[in-house]
């Protein structure tokens, strides 16, 4: 459970991860911060601190459905990443950063995805100190646009295969932005570790907009 605060245009979650929870060192003191901009952007923030060397990975796990009702799978989806994560048999990644050209996973130029997909793509643009555009999200029936911009390396792309009844596989798309999975293993891939004095920050901004 989180607690909850109004701030200027939106409100801010709070919580303390204790020493130990889900196997974690540290005190962890983390925040997420939502507000709504001027031009109806949904901005989130989070914020964490630890006592101990830890390791922190946040992401926001939103499914979009563009069209309201119905299935996404029609949906277009656009990523600026020319290399994914391959992942093996248990959906770890391999440490591998494979080229997406010529394979299902090139959504450099914006094609509908379907199903199918729950893989971390390498973001062009790496880590950045401000959150810049990474992705969208068009339904070509309503023409409604959904825009992603993030602070963060990877995004996980994840077309809702297993949600089970009464959901289908494409009902809604996730595009999470994260580090990339199994980090603290992969010394070669951005680093998630957190020390004492440092703060954990991850910022992802959601825009819309309506097309012709």
């Amino acid at each position: 459970m989180w607690d909850a605060e109004p701030v200027e245009h939106g409100v801010r979650l709070t919580r303390v991860s204790p020493h130990g929870e889900e196997g974690f060192p540290g005190r962890l003191e983390v925040s997420a911060t939502y507000t709504l901009g001027e031009e109806g952007a949904l901005r989130i923030v989070c914020e964490a601190v630890t006592d101990a060397p830890t390791v922190v990975n946040l992401t926001n796990h939103t499914y979009w459905n563009l069209s309201g009702s119905g299935s996404a799978s029609g949906h277009e989806v656009r990523i600026a990443a020319s290399r994914l994560t391959p992942v093996d048999a248990d959906l770890i990644p391999t440490g591998e950063l494979a080229p997406v050209e010529g394979t299902r996973f090139d959504f450099r130029q914006a094609r509908k995805a379907g199903a199918g997909y729950d893989h971390n793509f390498v973001l062009d643009k790496g880590v950045t100190p401000a959150a810049a555009e990474v992705a969208e999200l068009h339904d070509p029936v309503s023409g409604r646009v959904l825009t992603v911009a993030t602070t963060e390396p990877g995004l996980q792309l994840y077309t809702a295969d297993h949600l089970g009844d009464p959901f289908a596989p494409g009902d809604g798309i996730a595009l999470e932005t994260q580090h990339f999975p199994d980090s603290p293993n992969r010394p070669e891939f951005p680093s998630t570790e957190l020390r004492p004095g440092g703060v954990y920050r991850w910022e992802t901004v959601y825009g819309f907009a309506v097309r012709d």
